[in-house]
């Protein structure tokens, strides 16, 4: 199949795949005459490539993963490690995102209560 059509299979663009060849993630495609030929694995590739970035995969991790990968079928078991290590990271973003929320949270308690001592209203307003 040609580029177009894996783009469209893959839910990518062709520059996307012409980009990904460029940087080495997606080995080169095979050529009939002028054109790139692809075939399922690439497609399928190019999808793995598309979802791991959606949940968080940046380009240079992905090329780690597929580091060596030359048309062969996707080195599950280093995606597997990725997706623990990354799993690992994101747990803790979410431990410092909940540790500043909770931080927001007696912020505002703290403000709240200024507030009513010095006879505020949450408007803005002086009590009498």
């Amino acid at each position: 199949m040609y580029i177009g059509k894996a783009a469209r299979l893959s839910g990518t663009t062709v520059k996307t795949i012409r980009h990904y060849e460029a940087i080495g993630l997606l080995p080169p495609a095979e050529r009939q005459g002028q054109y790139r030929v692809y075939n399922q694995q690439s497609v399928d590739l190019l999808t793995f490539i598309k979802c791991a970035q959606q949940l968080g995969f940046k380009l240079k991790e992905l090329q780690a993963i597929l580091q060596g990968h030359r048309g062969l079928d996707v080195p599950w078991e280093l995606a597997g490690k990725a997706i623990a290590d990354k799993k690992l990271e994101v747990m803790g973003q979410i431990d410092g995102l909940q540790q500043i929320y909770a931080g927001l949270e007696a912020f505002e308690a703290s403000l709240d209560g200024a507030r009513y001592l010095c006879g505020v209203e949450r408007s803005g307003q002086v009590r009498n």
